[in-house]
């Protein structure tokens, strides 16, 4: 009886083990990435871009010149999931259109020194929100209760616009180049030259999350516990808090930048604007 049970026992921990192996393995493969579509050169300097999950379409900012210069040349396009360019010039007259968020029906838009918003309906502009003392306004999260977060990467500030009133929220000497924005679990993560931290809403406690990222532009989560990150420059990596970072693409030897992404995580498909190459492009990601 007891040889009898002490096989059983040995067959369930080598079958354990063998579980506990195979699901390292698994954790531990790289996610590899395919490229889905291009879109034509005409998305002139292309910094965002945008999926709107109600009509199944993607917006992108198109700055079509300096990105700090009030020319009003700026456009917002809009395009088909599968890449086609629906309206070129969906919305006109904007400055140096960057990083965007959607609430309902409306979007919010960064322009050098303001937010407009935008009812995507009716296509118009219904309002602006002048950031008094702001230099380089970037990207947008927005929160499940619509507060709206924006930052600065000049002044090293975070903006928020809450029940439709402007504040400055949150600033830090420890932020340098606050950049992209992503709202988890009651935090606002921020996305820097020198790494990823958080914000609890709170209280405003911050800490840094993962270090030595490099210079970040995009911040956007995996829905598997980790983030993508691109670098403008032209590299994208898969960082985590438990692992090492992986680079999925590198485009920096062929002058392709990486500018502030998105990914549509039902559908694994990350969306990335290329700035002076003028297109955006559209990649699977594979686990």
């Amino acid at each position: 009886m007891k040889k009898l049970i002490s096989f059983t026992l040995s067959v369930l921990i080598v079958a354990v083990s063998a579980i506990t192996v195979a699901q390292t393995e698994k954790s531990d493969q790289s996610v590899t990435i395919k490229k889905l579509w291009e879109t034509a050169d005409i998305l002139t300097t292309c910094e965002s871009v945008c999926y709107y999950n109600e009509s199944k379409t993607i917006f992108a900012s198109c700055i079509d010149g300096n990105p700090t210069n009030k020319d009003g040349n700026g456009f917002i396009a809009q395009l088909s999931i599968t890449g086609e360019i629906i309206t070129l010039k969906w919305i006109t007259g904007l400055n140096a259109p960057k990083g965007m968020g959607i609430f309902g029906n409306k979007l919010f838009v960064t322009d050098i020194d303001r937010i407009v918003e935008i009812d995507i309906a009716n296509a118009v502009i219904i309002n602006e929100f002048q950031v008094e003392g702001a230099r380089f306004l970037n990207d947008i999260t927005i929160s499940p209760n619509g507060d709206v977060y924006i930052s600065d990467m000049a002044t090293a500030k975070i903006h928020r616009i809450h029940k439709g009133i402007l504040e400055t929220w949150f600033t830090s000497e420890e932020f340098i180049n606050p950049n992209g924005l992503l709202y988890e679990d009651k935090e606002i993560l921020v996305g820097t030259r020198n790494g990823i931290y958080s914000i609890r809403i709170e209280d405003q406690r911050l800490w840094q999350l993962i270090k030595d990222t490099g210079s970040i532009d995009g911040l956007v989560a995996d829905g598997q516990g980790g983030y993508i990150i691109s670098d403008w420059q032209g590299k994208i990596q898969l960082v985590n808090t438990e692992k090492d970072p992986q680079i999925l693409l590198n485009t920096s030897d062929k002058g392709i930048n990486a500018a502030d992404i998105d990914y549509i995580q039902e559908r694994n498909i990350l969306l990335v604007p290329t700035f002076s190459d003028n297109r955006i492009m559209a990649y699977e990601l594979i686990y």
